[in-house]
């Protein structure tokens, strides 16, 4: 593998577990708020983050090439509202995309067809993290201060449980 492509891998694998630990900081402050569904989404979206990172570094040992892990940044631990959360969700998440994006386009770079592949599930899955907080944070706007309804949303996001990916290409 090209040394710009392992080092572009090395990087997003950070990114993925920064991801991880964002979600379980958000997950840890929304529990706190009163919010056990909103945190019970956080926390799936922690273990995704955690099985993304994983998968990445697996892929990465299937080919035999070494996997360069560096510190992970501490994430932010406080948010003004549910809202907010889920506004820094979507904003966290399209940089993550970018990420992706550069990631895939490394691949296509240094000509390493069995990268851009193995890219092409990271890159539709963006698609759907990206849709679904957009979604919470329509639904979130909707509900407003209207208790009520935000009862009702925790309780939906309550019931989210988390579902290991099966990712192409890292010996399943």
């Amino acid at each position: 593998m090209h040394e710009k492509l392992m080092k572009a891998f090395s990087e997003q694998i950070n990114k993925e577990y920064y991801s991880a630990f964002l979600y379980l900081a958000m997950s840890n402050w929304l529990n706190q708020e009163g919010l056990p569904g909103a945190a019970n989404w956080n926390y799936v979206q922690y273990q995704e983050e955690l099985a993304h990172a994983e998968n990445l570094f697996r892929y990465l040992q299937y080919r035999d090439i070494p996997v360069t892990l560096m510190n992970i940044e501490k994430p932010e631990d406080t948010w003004t509202s549910v809202l907010d959360v889920f506004k820094q969700v979507l904003a966290h998440e399209k940089t993550v995309t970018a990420s992706i994006n550069n990631l895939t386009s490394v691949s296509m770079e240094v000509h390493d067809h069995a990268a851009r592949i193995f890219l092409e599930w990271y890159v539709s899955e963006q698609v759907e993290e990206e849709a679904n907080a957009s979604d919470l944070i329509q639904k979130y706007s909707m509900a407003g201060d209207n208790p009520n309804a935000l009862l009702m949303l925790d309780e939906q996001l309550a019931a989210r449980t988390f579902v290991a990916p099966v990712v192409p290409g890292v010996g399943n």
